[in-house]
């Protein structure tokens, strides 16, 4: 059966730190793809300015992928009835795709609130979690004192890997920023899309 990782996000935009991220991935918790899942516009969140719509930032998301072996850009989730928890999307995923294994990556600022999640116990329960480091992270110990407390609990089983991914420095809110500022985004996102995005952000 074929193991797919699931990286999740609003991606806007996606960038060479969320590619370099699900690349590392691949190889460091054995999986055969990863699927870049762009996750709908938020309801409660409607009228942010900055927030492409939802196939906008997928169909970006597709071109700055485009050639990349074993990593696709998703829309599944956005056909999904809302709100998208995930433990829905898992559930779909599972009942069209027999054949597939899906694991869930996060980061360890989500795994730390991880137990405030839509039926955390049964994710963790019926998949695999990958948790790369984040910033928001105080100590891997914290991490794991958080895990302790949700698999203490008798319905949870499981155990998340921690993935010792390389992070690079940048993030959507500064290529945002750049953008609106007139200043460079080379290299913080693949040279396909960046017209697109001084376009979009502009």
């Amino acid at each position: 059966m074929r193991r797919i990782g699931i990286l999740g996000g609003s991606f806007n935009p996606i960038h060479n730190g969320h590619i370099s991220l699900a690349r590392q991935m691949l190889t460091l918790a054995g999986l055969d793809e990863v699927w870049l899942m762009v996750s709908p516009q938020n309801p409660l969140k409607q009228g942010r300015s900055d927030l492409l719509n939802d196939r906008l930032r997928y169909s970006i998301a597709s071109i700055a992928l485009h050639g990349e072996n074993h990593l696709h850009a998703s829309d599944y989730e956005l056909a999904l009835p809302r709100p998208s928890y995930t433990w829905n999307t898992l559930e779909h995923l599972k009942a069209d795709f027999p054949g597939f294994i899906f694991d869930l990556i996060i980061g360890g600022d989500n795994w730390e609130i991880f137990p405030r999640w839509f039926r955390s116990q049964d994710i963790i329960r019926e998949h695999r979690i990958l948790v790369y480091p984040r910033a928001a992270v105080s100590s891997k110990t914290s991490v794991s004192d958080t895990y302790a407390a949700l698999s203490a609990q008798p319905t949870s089983s499981g155990t998340p890997l921690f993935v010792s991914a390389a992070l690079l420095p940048v993030s959507s809110t500064e290529v945002r920023r750049r953008v609106q500022c007139g200043e460079s985004i080379d290299g913080l996102v693949p040279k396909t899309i960046a017209p697109l995005l001084q376009r979009c952000y502009s």
